[in-house]
């Protein structure tokens, strides 16, 4: 079997909103090592993600993604505020926006701004813990994304 031919599940575009070029690096290694079948888009800032999703400018060519990763801790535009925009954006409705939170604070914060992700992963601090991520995200596309209804 090819590496390829080894993926598993439905092909997943995901928009990484994450400022760190080698955070960025290790979640597109990790979800390529957990053998999901995916594209990984990377912007790092607020304005670029606003573009990408919107397909404007250098992003007129680029899918609407399936999913969203939001590290809420960007230059320029505040991670709540460019979440507000995602929410309040009609093209992403039935995109989920997932936070990518450094503690439980970071979920409490978002929360107490009167702001709702979809849902809120804890984003991983060493190399290693990038494959858990990786399984977590896999879970929440698979459980809740996929088949919304199956509680």
């Amino acid at each position: 079997m090819t590496p390829d031919e080894e993926r598993v599940g439905d092909h997943i575009d995901i928009l990484l909103v994450e400022p760190n070029p080698g955070d960025a690096r290790l979640f597109a290694e990790s979800f390529n090592d957990g053998k999901l079948l995916n594209e990984i888009y990377t912007v790092t800032d607020g304005e670029a993600a606003i573009d990408f999703v919107q397909q404007h400018g250098a992003y007129a060519e680029m899918p609407r993604p399936d999913l969203v990763l939001l590290e809420p801790r960007l230059p320029g535009k505040a991670g709540m505020e460019l979440l507000s925009e995602l929410k309040d954006e009609s093209a992403l409705s039935d995109v989920p926006i997932v936070v990518l939170s450094s503690s439980d604070v970071g979920e409490d914060i978002a929360r107490s701004h009167g702001l709702d992700a979809d849902y809120y992963i804890q984003k991983p601090v060493e190399p290693e813990e990038f494959i858990q991520f990786v399984q977590s995200v896999e879970e929440f596309w698979l459980a809740v994304v996929r088949h919304p209804g199956e509680d």
